[in-house]
């Protein structure tokens, strides 16, 4: 999936229906994602597990390596749409802090993040964003945690 707008009954991963207020922006602001400037792409997602990935080209330091910032958006992006999906379809997100440890370089190819909760709460969720190469090796660990609210 990449940050287009979802049809509403479209089935995702496994068959299970995307929740599109989740997963879609609308028209006007698609250009405007910082996901897509990125090249995040969303591969799977349910309530237990969100994965995604991003090209290291685009998104490098001056040193030649994927910039620290960018696996921090990485993990804030599969976070944030995480919980979203907990508080679907009537509720909101707001992040409210982000660490990041950076464990290795990533050097070349994709990254791929995968976010789990650590705790899913009726006001706060935490989730944990694990970042390996293309070689698989851990190069980042990042835990965000966010305020929720259901309207």
């Amino acid at each position: 999936m990449n940050s287009n707008a979802v049809d509403a009954d479209e089935a995702g991963p496994a068959g299970r229906p995307v929740n599109r207020t989740v997963l879609s922006v609308p028209p006007e602001l698609a250009d405007q994602q910082l996901i897509a400037r990125m090249g995040i792409e969303i591969t799977s997602w349910d309530a237990d597990r969100m994965v995604g990935t991003m090209p290291v080209a685009g998104n490098r330091q001056p040193f030649g390596w994927l910039h620290g910032g960018a696996n921090a958006v990485l993990a804030e992006t599969l976070g944030s749409l995480a919980a979203g999906m907990h508080v679907a379809p009537r509720g909101a997100v707001a992040g409210l802090e982000l660490s990041c440890t950076h464990h290795r370089p990533a050097r070349s190819g994709l990254v791929t993040g995968i976010c789990t909760p650590l705790h899913r709460g009726d006001r706060v969720v935490t989730y944990q964003v694990e970042i390996t190469d293309s070689r698989g090796r851990l190069t980042c660990t990042a835990r965000l945690t966010c305020l929720i609210g259901k309207r």
